[in-house]
């Protein structure tokens, strides 16, 4: 919420919220792994709890990841955020990965003073330990 829905298609203003909050940006053969050869910026956003990056992609797709999620407990969160932000949303899809079963996706539909997002959680199931990735593009 602090990061990818505010910059959502706007990968400068994106990098500057990240360094004044001296996230740091991960080394190349990560930034390529994380972004799948793409241009763009891997941020690590780490805290002692977790492994954290935050993705700016230079077409303006920002993401976030951790390595310790639940499926159920990031949708009931990234729900309730949204809802407490005052975002309008609504789930468009919800189906597992055709080629990766235990993958899930979630795709909602958001607004807010007039902006519109496209907001993507993938999840791996039935997992406590999980990896979880939210990404927000603009609608």
């Amino acid at each position: 919420m602090q990061g990818c829905l505010p910059f959502a298609g706007d990968p400068t203003a994106l990098r500057a919220w990240a360094t004044v909050r001296k996230l740091t940006p991960v080394p190349e053969q990560a930034r390529s792994a994380f972004l799948n050869g793409a241009p763009g910026i891997v941020f690590d956003a780490s805290t002692d709890a977790s492994k954290l990056v935050l993705v700016s992609s230079d077409d303006g797709l920002c993401s976030s990841i951790t390595d310790r999620a639940a499926g159920k407990d990031v949708v009931d969160a990234l729900e309730a955020t949204l809802r407490d932000a005052g975002v309008a949303f609504r789930l468009a899809i919800d189906r597992d990965d055709r080629l990766v079963p235990a993958l899930h996706f979630r795709e909602y539909l958001a607004t807010a003073k007039g902006r519109l997002w496209r907001i993507l959680a993938a999840t791996v199931k039935d997992r406590t330990d999980g990896r979880a990735m939210l990404t927000a593009a603009p609608g």
